[in-house]
């Protein structure tokens, strides 16, 4: 017999009952795998393991929601976690804007966290 709202137990359950990630991070935020979390093996935990399996591309927290089908929050709180393991690296979102990034690839990251949202 399913349990009911089974769908809603496996984030609780990743994301050890936690709501709020161990740092604030944007959802426009991109998160790579670094080589830590490249070498790392097959992680316990899917998700996790599916997060470090992405980023070997920059991608966003809100496209890496979407892409392991978990809520935003869930998915921050993972990347939270995984980034204060050496695992991956979070790349300050407002930097963008200061020069450190060219303006072409400025909008090809909007246009990847508006689609990410889309699918959300």
């Amino acid at each position: 017999m399913p349990i009911p709202d089974s769908g809603r137990i496996r984030p609780y359950l990743a994301t050890r009952g936690r709501t709020r990630p161990v740092q604030d991070i944007a959802i426009e935020a991109l998160v790579s795998t670094t080589d830590a979390g490249r070498n790392h093996g097959i992680d316990p935990e899917p998700e996790r393991d599916r997060i470090l399996r992405l980023c070997h591309a920059p991608r966003s927290v809100a496209e890496i929601a979407s892409l392991v089908s978990t809520p935003l929050g869930v998915a921050r709180v993972l990347v939270a976690d995984l980034e204060a393991e050496g695992l991956t690296r979070v790349a300050d979102p407002h930097a963008a804007f200061h020069g450190s990034v060219e303006p072409a690839r400025d909008l090809s990251v909007l246009e990847r966290v508006r689609d990410g949202l889309r699918r959300l």
